[in-house]
């Protein structure tokens, strides 16, 4: 049976963890249709502690189309509770016959009833629905009980929630299978691309002295993917049991800066300004054993691969957030980890073949592998300004970018090849370009001429309002006040494909168009406080970016839940398919 809401719940305390339990939703709200002869029931059995919203019980006719029916029913009284009217008691709700046949000429109808609520423990539930279908032809048979999770179909149901099924129910091969392709999949994102130059100049290092085989290239590879897949792995399921999202931890701008510091060092140190190594004890550790040499190199590849894997590329994507989910709510982190660990091995798959290439094809050692190590320390600076990009204005980080190709340009003039010269001119170019757009204000290092550009980009750059809320009392207020469907876009500062969705999805025409039918509505959990965990926790967001819908009467559309990033045809297709 699959389950809507992730039910773990842990609290720090001075002395430990302290774990608090809640009713699982369907023990919550146990629900039941029920035919008679002339109307059919519908049974809410509210658990233990347990309270409707008033507001949210709604009930339609939605075949032969769509009707509003609630205020010609019987519905018990609500009774005040802070500031809501709720129902603490079980409801036996009648929907007679002849008010179907009222509302439409048809002898089969589809009912559905929406509702949602809390515990008074401090727990609120995703809104919910049921449906049964009624023929007319047929009264007077008793119907069993629709489980909600049952009704769940893969119309109704989102990415994240087909992945988490995928796992609860197949085949554990087949399973395992299915998330190395993910693996593979997730591989052609901006997430791991930064992590191909970091590898690429591990192995150019140790090809300096002479001896990397494509054997030993494969081998320095497997160490790099095999700790960066242990890193998702823990975070992951860390992540999935508490709700402690390691990842999102490490983004931190302190740490952000820290680790871009490392990279500026790793480039001096490819520079020839001194040697990177591990300290003095633990190489004398390390050179106790029979290959201490090549330990050396084989520890600090594996300790880079795992920070790599936690700092460079915290990207949510639908297998990762079907598999947390599903961690969360069985507990399996057995099945759990292993698909994650499968999964990361997948999205490491070309690393192993640039390790593999580089070993095999790489021509012998001589004065060129000097150029070519210093091109790579160019490279690792590349990625320190890309990790700075999370944490420095964007004008700064504009300077930075400008400032680095400019010197590349400089710095290349030293090679007489006629393309080095003209990658030269080009990258030269471009550097004073992107220093150009710099001081005109220009934030996009892709457009660095946006500032100048004609009045179509100006209508190409639209922005929609948007109401930014900090919590969950402000979201429902935002949702409630607004009288057309609504967006809640979860976003971070440090998150890539929120960025992506921004610059490339959010910006296209067609989107614009679409989303001016929207209140757009926007969570920045940069900081990952307790109130951006409350809001995530809520809706069964792992991380960002994340785009909760409800439509124009306030009912959570669960099943157009967008995680991670979408283009704008992608993007356009869900919204089409809902609203």
């Amino acid at each position: 049976m699959k389950k809507i809401l992730l039910l773990l719940i842990c609290s720090l305390y001075a002395f430990g963890i302290q774990q608090q339990s809640f009713l699982e939703p369907e023990e919550a709200f146990k629900t039941s249709f029920e035919k008679q002869e002339d109307k059919l029931v519908f049974k809410l059995k509210l658990g233990k502690d347990i309270y409707l919203y008033d507001d949210k019980l709604k009930f339609f006719i939605t075949k032969p189309e769509k009707i509003d029916i609630r205020k010609d029913l019987i519905v018990p009284e609500a009774k005040p509770y802070e500031i809501w009217q709720i129902h603490t008691k079980d409801l036996n709700i009648e929907i007679p016959y002849d008010l179907l046949k009222q509302k439409s000429s048809s002898s089969t109808f589809e009912v559905q009833i929406n509702f949602q609520g809390c515990s008074k423990q401090g727990l609120c539930y995703a809104p919910m629905s049921e449906t049964t279908t009624v023929d007319l032809n047929e009264s007077g048979k008793n119907v069993e009980k629709l489980d909600s999770s049952n009704e769940q179909t893969a119309t109704s149901q989102n990415e994240t929630d087909i992945i988490a099924g995928t796992l609860k129910d197949g085949n554990v091969l087949l399973v395992l299978a299915t998330f190395f392709g993910f693996g593979l999949l997730l591989s052609l994102t901006p997430c791991v691309f930064p992590m191909i130059p970091i590898l690429s100049s591990i192995i150019v290092k140790a090809g300096d002295s002479g001896n990397l085989t494509a054997s030993k290239g494969f081998f320095l590879s497997l160490v790099y993917v095999l700790s960066m897949a242990v890193a998702y792995t823990i975070a992951g399921v860390l992540a999935g049991l508490f709700g402690a999202n390691l990842q999102v931890a490490l983004q931190n701008p302190y740490v952000l800066v820290a680790f871009a510091a490392i990279f500026v060092a790793l480039a001096f140190s490819m520079f020839g300004y001194f040697k990177l190594e591990l300290p003095q004890s633990l190489q004398n550790k390390i050179n106790k054993t029979t290959d201490g040499k090549e330990n050396q190199g084989v520890v600090g590849i594996a300790i880079m691969g795992f920070l790599s894997a936690l700092i460079v590329g915290p990207c949510v994507a639908p297998p990762l957030a079907g598999a947390l989910v599903y961690i969360g709510q069985t507990g399996d982190a057995i099945l759990g980890g292993a698909a994650l660990f499968v999964m990361s091995i997948g999205m490491g798959a070309p690393l192993l073949l640039i390790g593999l290439g580089a070993g095999k094809y790489m021509p012998k050692p001589g004065g060129w592998m000097e150029s070519v190590t210093k091109i790579f320390g160019i490279v690792m600076l590349a990625v320190a300004v890309w990790m700075l990009d999370r944490v420095l204005d964007p004008s700064i980080i504009m300077y930075l970018w400008a400032l680095l190709l400019i010197g590349t340009a400089v710095y290349l003039k030293i090679f007489e090849h006629i393309l080095a010269r003209i990658l030269t001119t080009v990258i030269l170019i471009y550097g004073v370009l992107v220093f150009v757009g710099a001081v005109s204000g220009a934030t996009n290092v892709l457009k660095p001429l946006d500032k100048f550009t004609s009045g179509v980009a100006a209508v190409k750059s639209e922005t929609l309002p948007v109401v930014y809320v900090k919590n969950n009392i402000e979201i429902d207020a935002a949702v409630k006040a607004s009288s057309k469907p609504v967006m809640l876009d979860f976003y971070a500062t440090w998150c890539i494909s929120c960025k992506e969705l921004e610059e490339i999805t959010f910006k296209d025409p067609r989107v614009i168009e679409k989303l001016k039918n929207f209140t757009l509505v926007k969570a920045d959990v940069t900081a990952n406080n307790a109130d951006d965990k409350a809001m995530q926790k809520r809706f069964g967001v792992v991380g960002p970016p994340a785009l909760i819908f409800w439509d124009k009467d306030n009912n959570e559309i669960k099943a157009a839940q967008i995680v991670g990033y979408k283009n704008p045809d992608d993007f356009l297709e869900i919204l089409n398919k809902h609203f």
